[in-house]
C-alpha cells in the first residue's frame, strides 16, 4: 500500500488492522443468550409485558421463549389487563403447569372490579361536567385515561388524555397531558403523534424540568428511530442528560439510550462528529459506561481497528434483534456501518491490497469485491478494482492541476469579458449603433 502524505499518520494503525500479530489483544464479549431476569428488570409497567411478549415471539430457543411468557405471566398479574392475560396463557399453552394456566376466578375478579370502577368514574366526570369545574373535569378525564391504559384498551385512553388538553390552566399541566399522549402513543406505535407532542410540550420551555426534557428527547429519538432517521435519532439520543436516570422505565432504559444513540451514531454520523458528539461527550460517556460493548466498538471504529468493531457488532446482533424499537433497524445500521468503515479504510490510501483488506474486514476477498463495487457503483468509493491482480487503486483528484486548469480558465474568461467591453465602449464612442427601422 502506498499512503498519502497528509494522511499517513493514521495509515499505519488502518495497515495494521489485518496484522493479527500487531493488532491489540483485547478480549472480545462473547456472544451469551440475552439473561430475561436482568434485562426485564431495566424496565416497568406495560412496556416489560410487552417486550417479554416480544422477545418469546421472536426467540427461537424454547426454554427462552418459556422463561419470557413465564415472567409476563407474573407482571401481568399484579395489574388489571385481562384481555392481554388471555393472550400470554394462550401462547404459553399449558407448558408451564398448572401454576401458569388460565385463572378464570382472578380475570372475572379483574372485571368485576373494572365495571365497578368505571361507573364510579363516569358518575363522578357527570358531576363535574354538571358544576363546570375545570380542574376537577381535567382529572375527571386524567383518571379515565389511567384506566383505561391500565386495562390495555390504549384507544380509548389516548382519547381521554388528549381531552384534558381543554381543561388545562397551568403548563405543567400541558406538559403532563403531553407526556400521558407520548406514552400511549409509544405503545400504540403511532411515532407521528408522539413528534406532535414532543413539539407542544417543548413549547412551555419555562414548565420543564432537566428530568421531562431527558423523556422528550428520548421519545424524539425514538419517533426518529422509527422513521428511519437515523442521524436525528443518534442526536436526539446524544442529547439526554443524565439526570434520565430510572425516570422513565415505563418507555425506555439508560442503557437503550447508549445503544439506540451509539449505533445510530455510528451509521450516520461523519468522523469528526463522531469525536466531538459521541466520544468526547460527557453526558452520553455515563450512558455508554453501561454498555460497554458499544462503548468498546464506537471506539474500535474511531481508531480504525475495524475487525474488533464488526466482531462486536456480531456479537450482539441476535439480541439487539429481540428489541422491541430497533429489530425492524438492525439490519440497515449495520449495513451501514460496515459501508462507513469500508470507505474510512480505503480513504488514505492510493492503492489497497484486497487480500489484506479482507483478512481485516474477517471476509472473502470475492465476498470484499462485491461490497467494493456496490459503493463505487454508488459513487461513495471513487476508486476502481484490479480483479487480477486484486487490488484497489483510488482515484483522488489532482488538487494541484485541477487548480491550475481552475486559474487559467477564470484568465480567459476575463480576457473574453475585457475584450468584450472595450469593443462596446469603442463602438458607443464612435456611435457606430444600428437602430432597427420602425414599420408604419
Amino acid at each position: 500500500m502506498e499512503p498519502d502524505e497528509d494522511l499517513g499518520l493514521i495509515a499505519d494503525e488502518i495497515y495494521a488492522n489485518g496484522d493479527e500479530n500487531t493488532q491489540r489483544h483485547r478480549p472480545i464479549i462473547s456472544s451469551e443468550q440475552l439473561d430475561i431476569e436482568a434485562y426485564a428488570a431495566l424496565y416497568s409497567g406495560r412496556t416489560k409485558i410487552m417486550r417479554l411478549h416480544f422477545i418469546a415471539d421472536r426467540c427461537g430457543n424454547a426454554s427462552m421463549q418459556l422463561e419470557a411468557l413465564r415472567m409476563a405471566y407474573d407482571e401481568i398479574k399484579k395489574g388489571e389487563n385481562t384481555q392481554l392475560f388471555r393472550e400470554v396463557v394462550q401462547k404459553i399453552d399449558g407448558r408451564l403447569g398448572t401454576n401458569y394456566g388460565p385463572d378464570p376466578a382472578w380475570a372475572d375478579s379483574v372485571d368485576r372490579r373494572a365495571d365497578l370502577r368505571k361507573e364510579k368514574l363516569e358518575s363522578e366526570l357527570n358531576a363535574y361536567r354538571t358544576n363546570l369545574i375545570k380542574e376537577s373535569i381535567r382529572m375527571g378525564y386524567n383518571d379515565f385515561g389511567d384506566f383505561y391504559y391500565a386495562h390495555g384498551q390504549l384507544g380509548e385512553a389516548f382519547k381521554n388524555y388528549v381531552r384534558t388538553r381543554d381543561y388545562c390552566t397551568t403548563a405543567k399541566h400541558i406538559i403532563h397531558m403531553c407526556l400521558n399522549a407520548i406514552l400511549v402513543s409509544i405503545e400504540m406505535g403511532q411515532f407521528t403523534h408522539v413528534t406532535s407532542y414532543v413539539s407542544k410540550a417543548e413549547q412551555s420551555q419555562d414548565a420543564l424540568d432537566a428530568i421531562t426534557v431527558a423523556k422528550l428527547r428520548c421519545a424524539a429519538g425514538l419517533a426518529h428511530l422509527e422513521a428511519k432517521k437515523y442521524k436525528l435519532a443518534g442526536r436526539k439520543f446524544l442529547e439526554v442528560g443524565p439526570e434520565l436516570g430510572n425516570n422513565y422505565t415505563e418507555v425506555i432504559a439508560p442503557q437503550d439510550v447508549a445503544t439506540y444513540g451509539g449505533l445510530c451514531a455510528l451509521a450516520s454520523f461523519d468522523r469528526a462528529e463522531l469525536k466531538s458528539k459521541v466520544i468526547d461527550n460527557i453526558n452520553f460517556r455515563n450512558f455508554l459506561e453501561l454498555v460497554p460493548e458499544i462503548r468498546e466498538l464506537i471506539h474500535d471504529f474511531y481508531t480504525s481497528h475495524y475487525a474488533s468493531c464488526l466482531e462486536y457488532l456480531g456479537n450482539l446482533k441476535v439480541n439487539l434483534l429481540l428489541d422491541i424499537h430497533l429489530h425492524d433497524h438492525v439490519e440497515t445500521l449495520y449495513d451501514q456501518i460496515r459501508s462507513k468503515a469500508l470507505i474510512q479504510y480505503t480513504h488514505p490510501f492510493v492503492s489497497v491490497d484486497l487480500n489484506m483488506m479482507a483478512n481485516a474486514f474477517k471476509t472473502s476477498v470475492a465476498g470484499l469485491e462485491k461490497e467494493l463495487e456496490a459503493l463505487i457503483t454508488d459513487n461513495q468509493i471513487q476508486a476502481r478494482i484490479d480483479s487480477h491482480n486484486k487490488i484497489l487503486y483510488a482515484r483522488h483528484a489532482d488538487q494541484r492541476n485541477a487548480t491550475f486548469q481552475k486559474v487559467l480558465q477564470t484568465g480567459k474568461e476575463f480576457d473574453r469579458d475585457v475584450r468584450s467591453m472595450l469593443l462596446r465602449a469603442n463602438l458607443l464612442k464612435h456611435d457606430y449603433i444600428t437602430r432597427t427601422s420602425r414599420k408604419h
